[in-house]
């Protein structure tokens, strides 16, 4: 048997650039569609008069669309293969935009919304898949840290778009249709070294939420303290004493967090034997930042330093997460994980808003902390029962 010439182990170690822009151009795609399109349809619809109640009803409908469709994704990939599920997923996706504009029934906006969230839904996990699959084991922080930082950035670009074209006429819509669209170009182009998923995965579906729970109740918190603490702490802000501007200024300090210690905990996490250790640290670090959030409340600079790192931590927890699963499964079973790690997290999107708010309707202003501080504290737990137990590698 033919040894490997002494330079060529390297060789599983190098980054796959032509797949890593491929996916990072699907996800930049995602991150600002959906940075765009949520502000610009809220207000296309209050503007219309449109019920705040219906407002939230049909924004509700992006968490639906992303628990449906991501039991079916692995499935679609499995049949049509990864590129070409990417790409027909990218012309619903930039269809549907349009469809936004072209179509003012209010009524066919909620199937609009299952259309359009679906195939982002599809684009996001097989981005994922594609990249987790081809990252090289030694370097998979790294590059998945580069992932999370171009996916945070893309949610900041959407907003900045938003702000720069506003709600009037068409060039919004054709803006985001457009960037949606310029994703196929890297995917086409690379589709010869996707992922080929040429058996089926070997267990249902529900059954990979339970297989690598450390990842999948990551990325359910981060959902969860993210969705949720955005939409809130302005609240939890102005209630504090903050100005509106005040609040504003603290969640982009946050953001900043999201962006900068990507990269660096994913290094980190590629000199972690057990990434599930760092994952608990920085579960910790969120439980004891989301306490602190009451005493912090008489000082602004304080608070804007505890959030820059709280960010980086909660942004982390996805990064990390999503590591995790890639150095424990592969294949059929890791597309199938990747889809279950995006259903967890569009269901932490759903309960995060809901279960903070009824905190802060129940207990007062604190509530805000005090529920980031639960859903953290429940994942410490569940990380120190893993770790202790320590089971058997799938």
């Amino acid at each position: 048997m033919n040894q490997p010439a002494p330079c060529a182990p390297s060789a599983d170690e190098r980054i796959r650039w032509p797949s890593l822009i491929a996916a990072v151009a699907a996800i930049s795609a995602v991150g600002i569609a959906i940075g765009l399109g949520l502000p610009l349809l809220s207000i296309i619809m209050e503007k219309r008069g449109i019920s705040s109640t219906m407002i939230g009803l049909n924004s509700a409908m992006a968490g639906l669309a992303s628990m449906a469709a991501a039991p079916f994704t692995t499935k679609l990939a499995h049949r049509f293969g990864t590129a070409n599920t990417m790409l027909w997923a990218v012309m619903f996706a930039a269809i549907s935009a349009m469809g936004f504009y072209y179509i003012e029934n209010f009524l066919l906006w909620f199937p609009l919304r299952v259309v359009f969230h679906g195939a982002i839904t599809v684009l996001f996990i097989l981005s994922e898949f594609w990249i987790n699959a081809t990252a090289p084991p030694g370097k998979r922080g790294l590059v998945l840290g580069i992932y999370g930082t171009v996916l945070s950035l893309g949610f900041a670009t959407g907003p900045l778009l938003f702000s720069l074209l506003g709600s009037e006429g068409v060039a919004p819509f054709a803006v985001g249709a457009g960037v949606i669209l310029l994703a196929a170009i890297p995917v086409f182009l690379a589709r010869a070294e996707s992922p080929i998923l040429d058996e089926k995965p070997e267990l249902h579906f529900l059954r990979y939420i339970f297989l690598v729970p450390t990842a999948t109740a990551a990325v359910f918190v981060f959902g969860a303290v993210e969705s949720g603490g955005l939409s809130l702490f302005p609240i939890f802000g102005t209630r504090t004493g903050f100005t509106e501007s005040q609040a504003a200024l603290l969640l982009t300090v946050m953001g900043i967090g999201n962006v900068i210690f990507q990269i660096p905990l994913g290094l980190l996490s590629d000199r972690i034997s057990d990434r599930r250790n760092l994952l608990a640290g920085m579960t910790i670090i969120g439980m004891v930042g989301a306490i602190c959030l009451p005493v912090l409340a008489e000082n602004w600079m304080l608070m804007a330093v505890v959030l820059l790192f709280w960010g980086g931590c909660v942004s982390g927890l996805y990064t990390v997460g999503l590591s995790h699963l890639g150095s424990r499964l592969s294949g059929a079973d890791l597309a199938a994980a990747n889809a279950a790690f995006i259903f967890c997290y569009a269901v932490g999107t759903v309960a995060g808003p809901q279960a903070i708010g009824a905190a802060m309707d129940l207990t007062g202003n604190n509530g805000f902390a005090w529920a980031i501080a639960g859903f953290f504290g429940l994942y410490v737990l569940l990380s120190v029962v893993r770790i202790i137990v320590k089971p058997k590698r799938a």
